[in-house]
């Protein structure tokens, strides 16, 4: 259940807010590595609230962090997340990220200093 909601709120978010569709565009992210640490159950008839960031850009990659929330709750019941690679749609070969898709992604870039607090998001 979780990683179909981290792959939801990233896609969605890319689809609206980053100029890429899987269907028309150039590029396209393939998924290298993904990550989840569960806190909390969570069950049907659950509301959640989901937050997202951005922990790393690079030319031709970006790492996402996804946090979910029973609705009104301040601790996660998950954290987790994935990086995507950039690659062409046909030959599947890295290619730099589009400026569009980068800009969208930087406004969801958090900086965080892991040597004072351990996040959960």
């Amino acid at each position: 259940m979780y990683y179909h909601l981290f792959d939801s709120v990233i896609n969605a978010y890319l689809l609206a807010h980053c100029d890429l569709s899987p269907q028309t565009s150039n590029s396209i992210g393939l998924v290298v590595s993904s990550h989840c640490q569960f806190f909390a159950p969570l069950s049907f008839p659950d509301l959640l609230d989901l937050g997202l960031r951005v922990n790393h850009v690079g030319k031709s990659s970006v790492t996402y962090e996804v946090g979910v929330f029973r609705e009104g709750s301040t601790e996660p019941a998950a954290v987790g997340g994935y990086t995507h690679v950039f690659v062409d749609a046909v030959s599947r070969k890295t290619s730099a990220m589009r400026e569009r898709t980068r800009e969208g992604l930087q406004r969801l870039f958090i900086v965080s200093d892991s040597s004072k607090t351990e996040s959960k998001l």
